[in-house]
């Protein structure tokens, strides 16, 4: 069984796939309209499974479970105990910490956009004085 050191080290480098894959599917464009039909069907499905399944594939957090556990299936990565345990406490933790990962991207992003709103916003006035000067 590897050090704690190493487990831990693979923590970190392991949640970082997996928090690309959920943001990627639960937020960006290229997956906007299987995600729009998705949430559709987790608001109008006619029962509670159907409209949970659904839900699912719209929110980062509920699916980085998912791709974790597609990762603990094909790493084998464990935590602590070599038996079903080390899954079970590797598999929380892969979701926390690429959870926090993702947290820190869209709060860096959101920081990004504005900045770029209050820089185009700044260049509208600009050249909004210049047209008013000439």
């Amino acid at each position: 069984m590897p050090t704690c050191g190493i487990q831990l080290l693979w923590l970190f480098i392991l949640a970082i796939p997996i928090a690309c894959i959920a943001w990627t599917v639960t937020h960006e464009e290229v997956f906007r309209e299987p995600r729009e039909y998705c949430v559709g069907r987790s608001k109008t499905g006619k029962t509670l499974l159907e409209r949970k399944f659904f839900y699912l594939f719209t929110c980062e957090y509920c699916f980085s479970h998912y791709v974790t556990i597609f990762f603990l299936i094909i790493t084998s990565y464990h935590m602590l105990y070599a038996d079903w345990r080390g899954y079970l406490i590797s598999g929380f933790a892969l979701v926390w910490i690429a959870n926090i990962y993702m947290s820190l991207f869209g709060f860096l992003r959101m920081g990004i956009k504005v900045e770029k709103m209050e820089a185009n916003i700044k260049e509208e006035q600009l050249n909004n004085e210049e047209h008013n000067k000439g």
